[in-house]
């Protein structure tokens, strides 16, 4: 496999850059760092970009999810390594990362058990970081950056 592109951020900086402040916003948001890495690796799970699912298992690691969080992150539901804050964010990021999948878009009872879970504050940062993530999939998928190639 070859990259289709490797400089989308001299190319587009400014973009590239919109994106990069997001991702400090978030870096400096209550929600703690190993939950927005376990969303990001979810949604990229979810969207299937290799390049993002690498790199946000490695990062969760280092945040300090343990083996069996990340093997099982995919299977959540099934899996009773997550609290009931932890299962409220994955579920609000694979409805708003389904969004195709159901007419109403993120379901009522979706949200209400995540706000339910976190403050405005909190839920701002988490949808925030649904979106970035969703958009980093994007752009690496369709330039089919190579996973682990951050790391190279």
């Amino acid at each position: 496999m070859q990259a289709r592109m490797t400089n989308l951020s001299t190319i587009a900086p400014d973009a590239y850059k919109a994106l990069l402040n997001l991702e400090g916003y978030l870096r400096h948001s209550p929600v703690p760092n190993h939950l927005l890495e376990l969303v990001r690796l979810r949604v990229s799970q979810i969207n299937g970009c290799g390049f993002c699912t690498d790199m946000h298992a490695h990062d969760a690691k280092k945040a300090g999810e343990t083996d069996e969080r990340l093997w099982t992150v995919a299977t959540w539901r099934e899996s009773p390594y997550f609290t009931d804050e932890e299962r409220a964010a994955l579920a609000l990021a694979e409805a708003a990362t389904r969004l195709a999948d159901d007419p109403g878009g993120v379901p009522d009872d979706v949200w209400d058990e995540a706000a339910d879970n976190f403050d405005e504050e909190s839920l701002t940062a988490l949808v925030m970081c649904i979106a970035a993530i969703n958009a980093w999939n994007r752009i690496n998928v369709t330039t089919r950056q190579i996973a682990g190639s951050m790391r190279t």
